[in-house]
């Protein structure tokens, strides 16, 4: 395991939450797991169906006393299929349902994903496409990308019975009617496989967003991941 590289990892998202905590007052602390069914067929194709909720605890403002409690938030459902188109590539094509206070809400998504193996580690860069569309409001389009990190805890590689780090930064650019914004998100998780077929990955998921206009919205999700390959 390479610990300078954890160490400093670690200290950039020590930096990270802690600058835009001080900078901005509104929060809302909550869960997020998810489950993800992966399809592996021939040809290079594979599909993915994937299952989310958002649950909050407690929302307010920095600085402010404010009371635990709890809201449902939203369920997406999606689906991906992708086509393997080089080495180490994919291209992508989805989408996704959200179930969000009684109305439905639908997102086109195009994705491409390039990983590069390196020594001991993985680095994956994900750009994405899409567009969502709901009632009464214009139409969403976002522009997103993701540099991912995978970083096996024991040896080369993650083994099953073995622990790994993830550490991804997405920045989300997003534009609905003439409104622009940004939401920046980082993902620190620790995950263990548990056979080739299943593993589990938990963390922190934080999101800033509306920072460019106003004073920023800071989500802390405890973000659970079960992945199952089909």
């Amino acid at each position: 395991m390479n610990t300078d590289r954890i160490r400093f990892w670690v200290f950039f998202c020590c930096l990270v939450l802690g600058t835009q905590s001080l900078a901005q007052d509104i929060y809302q602390i909550g869960i997020l797991p998810s489950i993800n069914f992966n399809y592996k067929l021939e040809k290079g194709w594979s599909a993915n169906f994937r299952t989310e909720s958002r649950q909050t605890f407690k929302s307010g403002q920095f600085g402010k006393e404010t009371s635990p409690q709890y809201q449902y938030v939203l369920s997406d459902f999606s689906f991906l299929a992708a086509k393997k188109v080089g080495l180490n590539s994919r291209v992508a094509g989805g989408y996704l349902i959200r179930f969000r206070n009684g109305d439905l809400i639908h997102r086109l998504i195009q994705q491409y994903t390039l990983v590069q193996r390196l020594n001991s580690y993985r680095l994956a860069h994900r750009i994405v496409l899409d567009q969502t569309f709901s009632s009464g409001q214009a139409t969403e389009f976002r522009l997103r990308y993701r540099l991912a990190s995978e970083i096996p805890l024991n040896g080369e590689a993650a083994d099953p019975r073995e622990f790994y780090l993830k550490i991804s930064n997405e920045y989300l650019n997003g534009v609905e009617g003439k409104a622009y914004d940004l939401e920046i998100r980082l993902v620190p998780l620790l995950g263990y496989i548990f056979t080739p077929a299943h593993k589990i990955e938990i963390g922190l998921d934080y999101r800033v967003n509306s920072f460019l206009v106003r004073q920023g919205d800071h989500d802390f999700w405890t973000s659970i991941n079960w992945y199952i390959e089909i």
